[in-house]
């Protein structure tokens, strides 16, 4: 019998095993990458992780360079402190260690784990600090349970310490660590994160060069993470020291003097600019800043209505008051709109567009020249030089003598403070310019601002005759001396220098405020030619008392006009030496209180330096 053939269609089995074949091929591929990957790509992260099986990277902080005083007093040092750090990689269970931990260090589980979870973005090969500044109780306790505890790791490391605690903290400013985000910015590139770096004052100002460099520590570790040896040390190296121009003395007694009034007290070197004294209240202690705030701890401080974090020599902006006549009177004369001799009357109030303007003194000062203007510090006097000037060369004048931008002090943070001019009005308000505000300016009101720091850079301006000196804080800084030698001026096409002759009138009516029975008589020292100018700028505010019925709460909102305390000044008259600027929100007269102030510090200024 003829055996019949049969025939199977093999196709449909082809084409099954051709995608398994593709299919394969795409898994070899992928399996071939990701090998490639773990030895190319990852290599150093994976050889890393190997190594800290049995090799442990320890990282020696560097410590920060001192920051002395003039004197090489120490006002931030380093101390020795510990911190522990925990290990992921180390923890068998993590949720377990957290609560294990907590119990040991005498910390909220919920802060720790919040601490962790800041850097969770790091290798879990790498210590994360949960715990600083520990006490010797607290190391031996971690020391004596580190077996059971393979996780944490203790370090010792050098420790910011400001041992005159809020004494010039605006001055020396405060650390802080390091964020993810201050790294994403670029500026700290070169550090690690949870570094703590200079945030405020000249420790952020001069953070390169406070900074050494770290060392390294390589050992070897058991399973259990005990050192069984070093293998490689390198020592860190400290950063340098930094002198300012600080007078300790002077700084705790400008600081004493403020104590329970909010406002500044700025002492300078009236040659090189160099500042002695810088204080500002309410101020804070920068200690605090070392160990890591909660979250609720910084809001509480940021918070504060008092802002003891704010600088108010660069940062506070008040209207100059009074102060500001000695610009117009410097402007009007070198403008030859007055001379020294030129004469208004003074009954105590006088009509300008159809407005009444007032003088301090009701009853007025009569026949006013320049030296009893100044010297009265009287309104009506100044009001005429305003008004023949014009809000233009008002604007001129202020600008060219130091208002409206930087001083350059070396401190970050500094207010450019606000000269106003019809250009800027239209600008920023969108209105035009009313000649009533004119005269409002004229007597350092209205939208003019200004800062403490420029102030007492445009006291030392005149003091010296027209020579500009930059306020700073470095005792050797090359880059200055040419700024200091820069003589004032105007610039371009105005290229006009006002004559020394001008500053000496000016001077002179400086010097009858506090030696001729003017208002700044208060600052007077016997045998000590002290030249100064008062200042009183007024301050809408409101002040609310709580009644025990409802109806007689609004009796009691009151709304008070309230006056800001001035007093700059300088001595001696010829060879100035120093600057005193004294800034006291709402301290009433600036002969009242702000002068005084200035007169103790002059006083101690002269018995130290002036032999």
């Amino acid at each position: 019998m003829k055996s019949n053939r049969i025939y199977e269609d093999l196709l449909l089995i082809r084409r099954r095993a051709k995608w398994v074949f593709i299919l394969v091929q795409i898994l070899f591929v992928f399996l071939i990458f990701y090998f490639w990957k773990l030895q190319v790509l990852d290599h150093k992260e994976y050889w890393e992780k190997s190594e800290a099986n049995r090799m442990r990277k320890i990282t020696l902080s560097h410590q920060r360079g001192l920051i002395r005083d003039r004197n090489g007093t120490i006002l931030a040092n380093n101390k020795a402190s510990f911190k522990v750090s925990i290990i992921r990689e180390n923890c068998e269970d993590y949720e377990k260690s957290c609560r294990k931990i907590a119990r040991l260090l005498k910390v909220e589980e919920g802060i720790l784990k919040e601490r962790v979870k800041k850097y969770e973005s790091l290798p879990l090969f790498k210590p994360i600090v949960v715990k600083e500044n520990l006490s010797l109780e607290e190391v031996a306790v971690i020391e004596a349970r580190k077996i059971e505890f393979p996780e944490l790791i203790l370090q010792s490391e050098p420790k910011r310490s400001y041992p005159y605690g809020n004494l010039a903290a605006h001055v020396i400013g405060y650390l802080q660590e390091l964020s993810p985000e201050d790294i994403k910015t670029g500026i700290y590139s070169n550090r690690r994160l949870g570094d703590l770096v200079g945030k405020t004052g000249v420790e952020k100002q001069y953070e390169d060069k406070l900074l050494g460099a770290d060392g390294q520590l390589i050992e070897i570790v058991d399973s259990l993470g005990r050192s069984k040896g070093e293998v490689t040390r390198s020592e860190p190296t400290k950063g340098p020291d930094l002198y300012l121009t600080l007078d300790i003395n002077l700084q705790k007694m400008a600081e004493e003097l403020l104590e329970g009034r909010d406002g500044s007290i700025i002492v300078m070197d009236a040659q090189t600019g160099g500042i002695l004294a810088l204080a500002s209240f309410p101020n804070f202690d920068p200690n605090k800043f070392i160990s890591r705030f909660t979250p609720d701890e910084w809001l509480d401080l940021v918070n504060s209505p008092q802002f003891p974090l704010m600088n108010r020599a660069i940062r506070g902006m008040y209207s100059p008051g009074s102060v500001f006549k000695l610009t117009v009177a410097l402007g009007a004369l070198d403008l030859g709109v007055v001379t020294d001799e030129t004469t208004f009357m003074c009954k105590g109030t006088i009509e300008f567009y159809g407005e009444p303007w007032a003088c301090w003194i009701e009853n007025g000062h009569g026949r006013v020249n320049l030296y009893d203007g100044i010297r009265n510090s009287c309104n009506i006097y100044i009001y005429n030089l305003g008004k023949e000037m014009g809000i233009e060369q008002l604007s001129r004048y202020a600008k060219m003598l130091g208002f409206g931008t930087k001083t350059g002090i070396d401190l970050p943070g500094e207010k450019s403070g606000l000269v106003p001019d019809p250009q800027w009005k239209r600008k920023t308000k969108n209105e035009p310019w009313h000649p009533g505000e004119t005269i409002s300016v004229s007597i350092g009101q209205s939208f003019l601002l200004v800062t403490p720091i420029q102030i007492a850079a445009h006291t030392a301006l005149i003091a010296n005759r027209g020579k500009k000196v930059t306020p700073h804080f470095l005792m050797s800084q090359p880059d200055l001396k040419k700024k200091d030698e820069a003589q004032l001026g105007f610039s371009g096409e105005d290229s006009l220098m006002i004559d020394p002759s001008t500053f000496e009138k000016v001077i002179q009516g400086m010097w009858e405020v506090v030696n001729n029975k003017g208002t700044g008589w208060a600052a007077r020292i016997y045998g000590y030619d002290v030249c100064g100018k008062t200042g009183s700028t007024q301050t809408l505010s409101s002040d609310k008392e709580e009644g025990k019925q409802k109806e007689e709460k609004e009796e009691e909102e009151k709304e008070k006009v309230k006056t800001h305390s001035w007093f700059t000044g300088f001595a001696p008259r010829d060879n100035p030496q120093v600057v005193v600027t004294v800034l006291v929100e709402y301290g009433g007269m600036g002969g009242a209180t702000a002068a005084p102030l200035a007169r103790k510090i002059l006083d101690l200024y002269r018995k130290t330096y002036d032999r």
